[in-house]
């Protein structure tokens, strides 16, 4: 089969050389002609094809020979009598094109070498012959690549024989055959194509990239102001998300599930739909800037303006991960501590604080991480400031150094890795586990009057203040031309979903293709790990989960590196897409699985087993529905991320494939900000939808809450 397939790719490849050869010929100069500009030309039209011109027949004519290349004439003239050369001469003087058999050494390489007949006018006649030099890099590239998939086929099949023959449980098996497939071919394969190309130049082992990356003053500014911003964005939203998750799980106050749903909102918003609203405001023409303060020379744009956005935008992942924190703190250690008379502040700095720790640590890790991999906001409001996920985009679309941008996107994953480790380590050297039997149903109030005044103070300022940056985005929609004329308008709707409803269905189109397949990948991936025992569990289970720790510029950037030639041509269609989305939010999906099949006693699938179901009958009627939650959910995130992405797919998008928001970034590049306030807001009632349905879908349980008692 794979011989048949080289074969036919060889044959393929060959007969459109021979065509382009043809049609070169056709345009080849006459007897006065100028040959060296044909010549000159024709290299600049196909700079990889070497040509020699051969005006007349070798042996019937008197000949002149042109060639812009001096080792192809040489060549020539060497090996003119040989009986290769003798045939490729009479095929061509009988007005047929031949390939030589047998390749020639021209350069540092192999080539094969074409011979085409020149025609006279009538057509019957050859005047002359061209002989191509064509580069055999290609098919042995591809006869390489053709044996290295014979085997893995070979290994895939014999692996599928000896599960069928010899497994007791042959769909547990299949399935552990099909994820090691995926994530070999769609994560181990793309990331060790970006890491080879960073060490590899001109076919050779080489550090000169990172040796250019890591003595480049520019580069290692990027680096730094990227750990700077991280540093900066994690503390803060760290610090916000913590009084945002004490209001809610440690005081009595009313109002939660709006501040809860007011501080959940920018995480599951468009990514640059913040971003817009603080140009709005802040920006150069900015409403409270130049319309309302009258400033000239301030700019929102560089380190500020960036902290702020990010902060905005990421202090929701800090909340959540703190507020389930502190509801799982087992109240009874904090009532002891109010029992023995020490004070709320006391039993919060001695109990509460140190509990609540390794939480703290785990949310500014995962803000510093995203953080240094936010490419959205960098890309508009970086200014000056320098950001490495900007820089590595950069060097791929403007500089064209594919090279450099997975080196720099590579580099990103240093102090994300530094920052991790730091945090495993000391997590370590404590305990913090809490043996306490039953757990109470109720929380302590731990906040005094005053306290509770400031907490109510801040959450609503600051809810506010978020509120109001959405209700921009959405006056944005009808002001026709904003910082300039203000005057009411709807003619941007009207531009703006014309100019996007092909982005916007072919967005939705692929994002709805993604959902049910991750969400079937991440619960299956979820049931192996939990449930199964098998070797490379380990291997399979850190697989799935690298996309979360890599950067999305370098997942893009791998991908454009692995897909974009034979076999794998994927990048411009819409398959690389839904590839890409899917394998994106994996890890978050296999993680919720995970967490919950933890969560329910085994006995119930092996009650089902004794019953005489097999696996797939377990999996669909047991298994799937206990799951049913963290399936859905998976798949809601995985919608609304796809719909809302932009680091990896900015460079896999193509004219037939857009994405809206790569269509919003482009309206707001353009200062068409009426337009891009346009489908922000349309994506934000679509996520806003999506997650609604899931709340209704998916409820939470009474039995799960708990009420906040003041002591």
């Amino acid at each position: 089969m794979f011989s048949v397939l080289r074969g036919s790719y060889e044959k393929t490849i060959l007969q459109d050389k021979k065509e382009l050869l043809l049609a070169l010929t056709r345009s080849a100069p006459g007897e006065n002609g100028d040959v060296e500009a044909w010549l000159e030309e024709a290299r600049k039209t196909y700079p990889a094809l070497h040509l020699l011109y051969v005006r007349g027949i070798p042996g019937v004519d008197e000949i002149q020979e042109f060639s812009l290349d001096a080792e192809l004439k040489a060549l020539w003239q060497a090996r003119q009598e040989d009986k290769a050369f003798k045939t490729g001469i009479e095929a061509a003087s009988y007005l047929e094109t031949f390939v030589m058999p047998d390749a020639v050494r021209l350069g540092s390489g192999e080539s094969l070498l074409i011979f085409s007949p020149v025609l006279n006018a009538e057509g019957d006649t050859a005047r002359g012959i061209v002989v191509a030099a064509v580069d055999e890099t290609v098919l042995t590239s591809f006869n390489n690549l053709t044996y290295a998939l014979s085997l893995i086929a070979f290994f895939v099949f014999a692996l599928g024989f000896g599960i069928a023959t010899f497994s007791r449980d042959p769909p547990t098996g299949y399935a552990i055959l099909v994820l090691f497939s995926i994530v070999l071919l769609f994560v181990a394969y793309p990331l060790f194509t970006a890491v080879r190309l960073t060490f590899v130049q001109e076919g050779r082992f080489s550090l000169a990239i990172w040796k250019d990356i890591l003595t480049n003053r520019q580069y290692l500014g990027a680096l730094a102001g990227s750990i700077q911003l991280g540093a900066l964005t994690a503390t803060l939203s760290t610090i916000i998300g913590f009084l945002f998750a004490f209001f809610v799980s440690r005081t009595s106050m009313r109002g939660k599930k709006l501040v809860t749903a007011l501080a959940t909102l920018p995480v599951i918003s468009p990514p640059f739909s913040l971003t817009l609203s603080i140009i709005l405001l802040f920006g150069n023409n900015g409403l409270i800037t130049k319309g309302l303060l009258g400033l000239e020379n301030f700019t929102i744009y560089g380190l500020g303006g960036l902290g702020l956005v990010q902060t905005i935008s990421m202090f929701p992942i800090a909340f959540l991960t703190l507020a389930g924190v502190l509801d799982a703190i087992d109240s009874t250690l904090e009532d002891a501590s109010l029992d023995l008379n020490a004070s709320r502040w006391e039993t919060f700095m001695r109990v509460t604080l140190p509990l609540t720790m390794p939480g703290i640590l785990s949310a500014w890790l995962l803000v510093f991480t995203n953080s240094l991999a936010d490419f959205a906001n960098p890309l508009l409001l970086s200014g000056s400031f320098r950001v490495l996920s900007v820089e590595s985009y950069i060097e791929v679309t403007g500089m064209n150094r594919l090279g450099n941008g997975a080196a720099l996107s590579i580099l990103l994953l240093l102090p994300t890795l530094t920052a991790f480790f730091v945090q495993r380590a000391w997590v370590a050297k404590k305990s913090f586990v809490v043996v306490t039997g039953k757990p109470s149903g109720r929380l302590s109030d731990l906040a005094s009057k005053p306290m509770r005044i400031f907490l109510l103070v801040f959450v609503v300022l600051t809810s506010l203040f978020i509120v109001s940056l959405y209700g921009t985005i959405v006056a944005g929609c009808f002001v026709k031309n904003w910082g300039i004329d203000y005057t009411f308008t709807t003619a941007n709707i009207v531009e703006a979903l014309q100019r996007g409803r092909e982005a916007m269905i072919s967005t939705m189109t692929l994002a709805g293709i993604a959902t049910p397949i991750a969400g079937f990948i991440a619960m299956i991936g979820a049931v192996l790990v939990v449930r199964k025992q098998f070797p490379g569990k380990r291997l399979l289970e850190a697989l799935m989960m690298t996309p979360f720790a890599v950067p999305g510029t370098l997942i893009g950037i791998a991908y454009i590196l692995a897909f974009n030639e034979p076999p794998f041509l994927l990048v411009g269609t819409g398959a690389i897409l839904v590839i890409c989305y899917v394998i994106r939010e994996l890890p978050v999906g296999l993680e919720g699985g995970v967490a919950t099949l933890r969560q329910i006693d085994p006995s119930i699938e092996e009650a089902a087993s004794d019953l005489g179901a097999d696996q797939a009958t377990v999996f669909r009627t047991v298994i799937l529905p206990l799951i049913r939650p963290a399936f859905i959910s998976s798949m809601s995130y995985t919608f609304v991320r796809s719909m809302t992405a932009v680091s990896a797919i900015i460079f896999l998008i193509s004219a037939r494939w857009y994405h809206i928001t790569i269509q919003i970034y482009n309206f707001s590049e353009n200062i068409r900000f009426g337009l891009a306030s346009v489908l922000a807001t349309a994506l934000i009632f679509i996520v806003l939808a999506v997650f609604g349905l899931m709340r209704v879908i998916v409820k939470k349980s009474e039995h799960l809450e708990k009420t906040v008692t003041v002591q």
